[in-house]
């Protein structure tokens, strides 16, 4: 039997329709990539023309802030003559040095604090107090302990690195469900089938989302230690750059940093989704 509402009552019943995320979802999706892809490209396309249009107009004067088709053309013929290569390849090592140093030593221990209560006791006020001190601050502290060259370099991206691995792996052991390591102990798991089918799975999402944050930090703090205490590398070029007022080299070596940057942040953040298929993307990309 069919019963129909009187009007005054369908006028309070809310009726939606199917729309075309529903309708269509795959075709949504390839929309919505779509769109995020050409405002990804054109936001900073729009930036870059309106510096050269600025620069070309003499609405900036172009000895301090350079052209973009200068800049270009510059780092071009500077790579060109093979001049750049060797200061990228210096920064490059020290930060895949440090960085892995950092991401070892910083996971390790942040897995034993997380697992065991009296360690974290022990260490996480001292590490705590540690994490708070700027790590530029601790450069000649390692000068002091490894002398000039790539120790005091690789050693303070180390620390840098450690301090965010460190307490992103330790928060995520200890935000493992409970009832996770329940259930491991009452089929008689041990201690590494505890760490390998329960700790790891369930905390290897949020350490590799410290780990990427840890990427682009190292590459910032490199740069900066390149600058005070550093024969070559990217920071040097740019502030030496700088100090000879060769503008459009100083922004080579920017856009270098910049580059390098986004390209070891990605790597890493690729590296993480072939790990953790099961984890939720860390990006609103090619979501619907």
């Amino acid at each position: 039997m069919t019963t129909t509402l009187p009007a005054e009552d369908r006028e309070g019943v809310l009726v939606r329709s199917p729309g075309p995320q529903e309708l269509h979802p795959a075709r949504t999706r390839r929309r919505r990539r779509a769109l995020e892809l050409s405002l990804a490209i054109a936001v900073p396309l729009a930036l870059v023309l309106l510096w050269q249009l600025a620069a070309d107009r003499s609405w900036i004067d172009d000895r301090v802030y350079p052209a973009p088709s200068t800049i270009l053309a510059d780092g071009w013929d500077r790579a060109a003559d093979g001049d750049l290569w060797p200061d990228v390849w210096a920064t490059l090592k020290r930060v895949l040095a440090g960085y892995v140093i950092g991401t070892v030593t910083g996971y390790l221990l942040g897995l034993l604090m997380g697992s065991i209560s009296l360690i974290r006791a022990a260490l996480e006020p001292l590490l705590d107090a540690l994490y708070v001190v700027p790590k530029l601050a601790l450069l000649p502290v390692f000068l002091n302990m490894f002398g000039l060259g790539e120790g005091p370099q690789i050693a303070l991206v180390a620390a840098t690195v450690f301090f965010f691995v460190w307490i992103s792996t330790m928060a995520a052991v200890l935000s493992v469900p409970s009832g996770h390591r329940d259930a491991g102990q009452v089929f008689g798991a041990s201690p590494w089938q505890m760490f390998r089918h329960v700790l790891l799975p369930a905390s290897l999402p949020a350490v590799l989302v410290g780990a990427r944050i840890a990427a682009g930090v190292a590459v910032l703090v490199i740069v900066a230690s390149e600058q005070i205490a550093a024969a070559n590398g990217l920071g040097h070029l740019i502030f030496d750059a700088r100090a000879l007022f060769q503008n459009d080299v100083m922004f080579v070596g920017i856009l270098c940093v910049a580059v390098l940057g986004v390209v070891f942040s990605e790597l890493v953040r690729l590296a993480g989704r072939l790990l953790t298929p099961w984890a939720p993307r860390d990006r609103g990309r090619g979501q619907s």
